[in-house]
């Protein structure tokens, strides 16, 4: 059963401020129901910014070590106009957390050097007694010993005002003790790396860490990321995640998998012969070896011969918004009045598969608010990504470039988006920043804020666009003007120039006189 919503009245102060944010949400979402492109320009006078608005950055715990806590406050508060940190407390990949990823150029601030420390884990002191029912107990990572960063970040910023929300993430490494019992199957029988969302060690897991997180931690909410695609997309390579498209590494096919599936009547045995079948229609596809019918027809074909595939793909989803559920109760029950925020990952922008089973509505009444991503920088490299991914499988048969067009009219993207020949080189612009926060907010109908997750030194490859401070100050100031709730400058402060950080506090002071 889905957890009761808390009231709207609460928000992380106390105060009113999810009430306002709803309200704006549903002044926004009518509007934006009323046609694309709508003139905005007297949009802030109706919905007046002000210290309701979340204006956030995402940081890793090893910048708050490496440059001072005070210090980094400073540069996000003064520089940045940040109100709202987004600190990175649990995860063991380098998205979120560490230095700028090695063979890439390091940013003005910071050691410029990789970070060969790195492991990650949990940055916050844990208590063993939250996690007596998992065999995920030993995730703390040793990277600072006994020093309590979260603690540390939490006292300087309340003593300036600033909010604080705590990020978990779905990234894991080999040799944390306990995983092997935790691993997704893949359709060969093989052991994958990432963890089965239906294993009740996983799932006590998030339990056990969003209740320490919110409870020893006086943070102003948490926030989930899973960027995890169900086996479907995997197969197809219907990914800008997918580099290599195998379809047999889908996932997850375990015993838990298994017992789950009984409870919506579907077969096992048809899901993996389905499965089956994708992966020689893919792998045949990547030998251009062409079905008679073509591809599409073929795999259509294949779709409904077995409808179990898209059950299956289903039941992924059904996993993962379970551990979200399974958060959001367990923060709740604390009793601080702390916020639940939800992740979406920026496939969700590019494929129309995906987009479907992203349901904003029904997102929203599963948590606070939703961080959308929405990176339009490297948006370009990772949307022709996508792009040439499915033009190997299932639409083979229609050129990429004519294929790019089509997919745009799906998506409601403007004609003026870069070819796909240019498309890595130009970035996508800040009207699909624009256009995609009025989507979201007219998706949730009101029911919680939409926080666009807005790109800044992401690293691209070396003949992609190469981001500007005016790139930035466009896309922040196209999520406000679009009116969005705030934003979150995304993925990392490790990542960021500081000009570039200036170029965001100038949308966000401009976007906050109204």
């Amino acid at each position: 059963m889905k957890p009761k919503k808390r009231s709207t009245a609460a928000s992380a102060d106390g105060k009113n401020s999810r009430r306002v944010f709803i309200k704006n949400s549903a002044t926004l979402a009518a509007l934006a129901a009323a046609g694309p492109l709508i003139n905005v320009s007297t949009l802030f006078a109706a919905t007046k910014p002000g210290k309701d608005m979340i204006n956030a950055l995402q940081v890793g715990a090893n910048s708050f070590v490496e440059e001072g806590v005070d210090n980094v406050l400073d540069i996000l508060q003064n520089r940045g106009s940040i109100n709202t940190i987004f600190l990175n407390t649990f995860t063991y990949g380098t998205g979120l957390a560490s230095r700028m990823i090695t063979g890439n150029p390091f940013p003005d601030h910071g050691p410029q050097e990789p970070d060969k420390n790195f492991h990650g884990g949990n940055y916050a002191i844990p208590h063993a007694k939250y996690y007596k029912n998992t065999v995920l107990k030993d995730t703390q990572s040793p990277e600072y010993g006994d020093r309590d960063i979260v603690a540390e970040v939490l006292k300087a910023s309340k003593k300036r005002g600033m909010k604080v929300f705590a990020t978990i993430e779905d990234q894991w490494r080999n040799d944390v003790p306990g995983i092997d019992e935790c691993r997704e199957i893949d359709l060969l029988g093989r052991k994958a790396v990432t963890l089965c969302l239906f294993n009740p060690n996983v799932r006590e897991f998030w339990t056990a860490l969003a209740t320490d997180t919110c409870t020893s931690y006086d943070v102003d909410g948490i926030v989930v990321f899973n960027e995890r695609n169900g086996p479907l997309l995997n197969a197809l390579g219907a990914s800008h995640i997918v580099t290599n498209i195998d379809p047999s590494k889908s996932t997850c096919f375990c015993n838990y998998h298994q017992q789950e599936a009984k409870k919506y009547n579907i077969n096992f045995e048809r899901a993996k012969e389905g499965y089956h079948k994708l992966d020689e229609f893919a792998k045949a596809a990547l030998k251009d070896q062409r079905p008679s019918d073509g591809y599409y027809v073929e795999f259509q074909r294949i779709m409904l011969e077995y409808p179990e595939i898209v059950a299956w793909d289903k039941l992924f989803d059904i996993g993962k918004h379970q551990i979200v559920d399974d958060v959001y109760k367990a923060v709740k029950a604390i009793g601080k009045k702390q916020l639940v925020g939800l992740h979406i990952e920026h496939v969700n922008s590019f494929n129309p598969f995906f987009r479907a089973t992203r349901d904003y509505e029904n997102l929203a009444q599963r948590v606070d608010f939703l961080k959308v991503v929405m990176y339009n920088n490297v948006g370009g490299e990772r949307y022709a990504r996508f792009i040439h991914n499915i033009a190997s499988t299932i639409f083979k048969d229609v050129p990429p470039e004519e294929l790019m067009r089509f997919n745009n009219h799906l998506l409601g993207y403007s004609e003026k988006e870069a070819a796909l020949d240019k498309l890595a080189m130009e970035g996508l612009s800040a009207d699909y920043v624009f256009r995609e926060t009025q989507r979201a907010i007219a998706g949730v109908k009101g029911k919680c804020p939409i926080l666009p997750g807005i790109d800044i030194g992401i690293p691209v490859g070396k003949k992609s666009h190469q981001q500007t401070p005016d790139d930035v100050y466009n896309a922040t100031l196209a999520a406000y003007k679009a009116g969005a709730n705030g934003v979150i400058l995304s993925r990392k402060y490790s990542e960021m120039k500081l000009e570039q950080i200036d170029a965001a506090g100038r949308a966000i002071r401009e976007a906050m006189k109204g």
